[in-house]
């Protein structure tokens, strides 16, 4: 009975049970299923390094307000974020990582960095 390597094709030699050719084959054909897999944390992952980069920009000082519309034109998605801490008088921060911001109405966001007694 001869069997072919499951990433490329070539006929194996050697084990009965072997079923790929060569460590490559193996690694390629391991990396695809697990990228098939993993699709979903990828683009999460995608998409809170993406905020914390915009949240970054806006935030040099270490505390900034700016404009919601500013962060919604730069692609920023409110529905991810790594984090939450609140406050004694219950405001709510939410962090990608270090950068964080708060609601402060509908239009307008405070930015601010991760500080030690967070």
């Amino acid at each position: 009975m001869t069997n072919n390597c499951k990433t490329c094709g070539a006929k194996l030699i050697g084990r009965s049970d072997k079923k790929f050719c060569d460590a490559q084959c193996r690694s390629s054909f391991n990396s695809k299923v697990k990228r098939k897999h993993e699709a979903l944390i990828i683009e999460i992952n995608k998409t809170l390094r993406r905020n914390r980069k915009i949240l970054k920009q806006f935030n040099p000082e270490g505390k900034t307000t700016i404009r919601r519309e500013y962060l919604l034109k730069l692609g920023y998605d409110f529905r991810y974020h790594t984090h939450t801490y609140t406050t004694n008088a219950n405001n709510t921060y939410h962090f990608c990582y270090d950068y964080g911001y708060f609601k402060i109405d509908a239009d307008k966001v405070l930015i601010v960095n991760w500080q030690p007694y967070m």
